[in-house]
Order: structure tokens, then C-alpha cells, then sequence
């Protein structure tokens, strides 16, 4: 099975959840693993605000959990190895595991390796999990104590959340099996979406990080609806949504954003300030053989045309994107082609995977698969054309005053992001000189000094 570099995998593990600081006497805990991709922690944080309301602490230690919820990755085969090897340590330490997440979604797959599991749960069934936890640790609430959380609780810092506006997807990319675990297309209604970020706004947070697995066919199931929201009517449709969003006060940055034509609606926005200039747009590829063996939904032939458009719109926007190289078939010159788009299309920031077969993809089935060598030498030859178009287009911004938000300060100075980079997947901004009166959340005004190849440095 190949492997992913650690550090450009979309299924990191995050670390174990942190406990509450100080739990009653015989208050039941529960301990939360969770693994992979923004939209399953915003899953992790919703299953955590119903067990806190119904009186369970979170405990940030195997050892002191009544049981251990496990939210599992299974993008890719490596994720399910994880995912796994992340069961199997709960179990080890533990021994009362409840696995729910994308790869709850394979119940066999999970109990052949672990059949002491107490119960499987697939994504977003946070019914099924709460029933779970309840049979393996009953619930016992304090009525004067146990109230649930104006915000929810919340595994990111205080000052930015990730904001789920849909859930499954409607594309049959080859590759990707991850409508056959969260199924189709369920957008939420708007005003929900709204309510959710004002409540964020009003808690502190300062930027909303909007996620789905297809954020630009929000609302297509719901033939973009409308809804009553404060003084007005607005539609389920990612330009409303976005316009609203804008209004709020807080940064907004758009995740997974597929290139159809009605996102170019988006860019005014992004020019006028109401939404950050970012855009994470999913290429995968740029040859149009690869991406028809990919069955994708988008044409790479008029790509280009719509990232000038939008650069003539918004000059300063950044473009970040993933590709996958090594895909069944690909051949040198398509390979080639992938780097000569780069080149003219000059993104900002860049991802790529060496391709995996993944369980249940159609893609597995595909003739002239790329050897793991050739995929090596193919991964390293994209990644030092991005690291030098990275490396100029943060050089171009020295000199240059920027804002920046804070997201930790230590003695060692302040770790900060600008408006081009989102949390964990870009680069920093570091601050080690007059750091000292700030702290997370803070926006600030500051002149960029250094860079390198994914981050810059400045002064305030």
C-alpha cells in the first residue's frame, strides 16, 4: 500500500480531544478521538455539545474515560489504516471503544479487525452514537449544572470555527468513495447556517471557515429555497449565503470550491472585502484525458479563462488547490501538461497527493496503473515546481503591509496567518519581536520582513 507524505495528507490525526478542567465527583466521562477532515470535527463537536448538555465531562485521558468515541477517517487507505491503528490503541488503554465517522460507514471491515467494538456508527449519525455512549455509560445529569452551551463546545481555538453548510456529495469522481459513505447532496437551510455564524460572531469568533464536501452546489438539492432572515428573503445558494455572511463582522473563507460558472459571482464579493479573497478549489488535474478517467466535474481547457477572469476582478486573490499524481494511466505527457498548467496558472497554494486505490473506488478497476516509483519521482518534480512559485509569490510580498490574525502567542513570539492562509493546510506568519501584548484572535497591521517558501515574517 503506498503512503502519503504525513505532512500533505487530508487525514492527519488530530491529537485527543482536551478534557474539561475539572469534572464533579462521579460525573461519567468520555474521551473523543478525532481523526481526518475539518467537516468531522465540526462532526466531534456537535456529538461533544449533546454529551456535555446530558451531563457527561470529556476527559482527555484513555485511562480516565468511562468509554471512548472514536471518529474515524476512511478517505483514503492510509486514513483506514490509521483509523484503525487509533481503534486499536482506545481498546488497548480503554477497553469500552464506540467508533462512528466515515469509516463506520465499513461495520465488517471495522469488526474483522476489532470485533470488541461496543457499537459502529456511520458519519453524521449522531443519534446512533449518543444511543451508544448511553448503553455503555447512563447518563447522570446535574439539572443545576448541566446546561447546554450558547456556542456548543468547540475543538478549535475561540477565535476561528469551521462552519458546515452541507453534507454528502453528488459528483462520482472515481477515485472517491465519499458519497457511498455520506451519501448525497443535504444542504441546510440558510437560515440556519446564518443563525449558526452569528452565534459564532457573537461568542468571539473572528473567522468562519465554510466547509462542505461541494460548497459551490449549496442548496442545488434544495432548488435554492429561500428563507426569511432578519428583514429580508434569502436563498439557499452559496452568492447569498456569502453576501450574508459578509455582513457578520468576522473573516469568511470558502473551502472546497468546485469552478462553475456561478462562482465567478463570488469574486465582487471577495474584491469588495465581504468575503475573504481565498478560494480552495478542488483541480485534482489538468490534463482532460486524466480528467476524464476521473470523471470530474470540471474542464481544465476553461480553467484558465475563469482564473483570469476572477484575477481581473480581485488582482489580490489566492488560489489554493490539490491535484493527484500517479492516477491509473497517467501518462508522461499528461503528466507534463499538469506541469505546464501550473506554471501558467501560478496558484498560490498548492497540495498533491500520490495516488491510492481505495476500497470500493471504480478507480481500482482502471487499466495501467502508475508504479510506486514513478509516482515518487512525479510527486517530488510537481512539489518543486509549487514550492517555487510559492517561494516567489510570498518573496513579492516583502516589503509589502499586511493584516494578519493571531493564532498563539508563546515567549518565542506570535504564530499568525494572513488573509491567504487557512488554519493548518497554509503557511504562517511569524512575529518574534513586540509580540508581546497580543493574543489569539487579534487582527493586526504588520509589515512583512522575511519569507521562505510557505511563510513569511514580519514586524508590527
Amino acid at each position: 500500500m503506498s503512503q502519503n507524505p504525513p505532512d500533505l495528507r487530508p487525514d492527519l490525526a488530530r491529537a485527543r480531544v482536551e478534557g474539561d478542567a475539572a469534572a464533579r465527583p462521579d460525573q461519567p466521562k468520555i474521551g473523543m478521538v478525532s481523526l481526518g477532515c475539518p467537516k468531522a470535527l465540526v462532526d466531534s463537536e456537535r456529538i461533544l455539545t449533546r454529551l456535555r448538555a446530558e451531563g457527561y465531562a470529556i476527559s482527555p485521558d484513555y485511562g480516565d474515560a468511562d468509554s471512548v468515541i472514536v471518529n474515524t477517517c476512511g478517505f483514503l487507505d492510509s486514513a483506514k489504516a490509521e483509523s484503525l491503528e487509533a481503534i486499536g490503541e482506545a481498546l488497548k488503554e480503554n477497553g469500552k471503544v464506540i467508533v462512528t465517522g466515515c469509516l463506520g460507514a465499513e461495520e465488517d471491515y471495522i469488526r474483522g479487525a476489532h470485533p470488541s467494538v461496543l457499537a459502529v456508527t456511520g458519519p453524521h449519525q449522531y443519534e446512533q452514537v449518543l444511543d451508544a455512549v448511553h448503553a455503555a455509560v447512563p447518563p447522570a445529569p446535574d439539572p443545576f449544572v448541566d446546561l447546554l452551551p450558547a456556542s456548543g463546545v468547540s475543538l478549535t481555538p475561540r477565535h476561528y470555527s469551521y462552519l458546515k453548510i452541507s453534507e454528502g456529495c453528488n459528483h462520482k469522481c472515481k477515485f472517491c468513495i465519499i458519497p457511498d459513505m455520506r451519501g448525497k447532496l443535504q444542504s441546510r437551510p440558510v437560515h440556519a447556517v446564518l443563525r449558526e455564524a452569528e452565534k459564532l460572531v457573537d461568542a468571539g469568533v473572528k473567522e468562519l471557515l465554510v466547509i462542505s464536501q461541494d460548497t459551490s452546489a449549496y442548496g442545488l438539492d434544495r432548488r435554492y429555497d429561500t428563507h426569511p432572515w432578519k428583514d429580508r428573503e434569502v436563498r439557499s445558494h452559496i452568492t447569498d449565503l456569502s453576501r450574508e455572511l459578509g455582513q457578520l463582522g468576522a473573516w469568511v473563507r470558502l473551502h472546497y470550491v468546485y469552478p462553475y460558472p456561478h462562482v465567478r459571482e463570488l469574486i465582487p464579493l471577495m474584491a469588495d472585502g465581504g468575503v475573504l479573497p481565498y478560494l480552495d478549489i478542488p483541480f485534482q488535474h489538468a490534463h482532460p484525458d486524466v480528467l476524464k478517467r476521473m470523471a470530474r466535474p470540471a474542464a481544465a481547457s476553461r480553467t484558465l479563462d475563469e482564473i483570469a477572469a476572477w484575477r481581473a476582478v480581485c488582482p489580490d486573490i489566492t488560489l489554493r488547490s490539490t491535484f493527484i499524481v500517479g492516477y491509473p494511466g497517467e501518462t508522461e505527457a499528461e503528466f507534463q501538461t499538469l506541469l505546464d498548467w501550473l506554471d501558467e496558472a501560478q496558484l498560490d497554494r498548492v497540495g498533491c497527493f500520490q495516488y491510492e486505490n481505495v476500497a470500493g473506488a471504480r478507480s481500482n478497476a482502471l487499466p495501467d496503473h502508475v508504479a510506486p516509483d514513478v509516482k515518487q519521482d512525479r510527486w517530488e518534480r510537481f512539489m518543486e515546481k509549487a514550492q517555487a512559485i510559492s517561494a516567489a509569490k510570498l518573496d513579492a510580498k516583502v516589503g509589502s503591509r499586511i493584516e494578519v490574525i493571531v493564532d498563539s502567542v508563546d515567549g518565542d513570539g506570535a504564530v499568525c496567518r494572513t488573509k491567504a492562509d487557512a488554519p493548518e493546510i497554509d503557511g504562517n506568519l511569524f512575529i518574534d519581536e513586540g509580540f508581546e501584548a497580543l493574543t489569539p484572535g487579534d487582527i493586526v497591521s504588520v509589515t512583512v520582513d522575511e519569507a521562505s517558501e510557505y511563510d513569511l515574517w514580519g514586524t508590527l
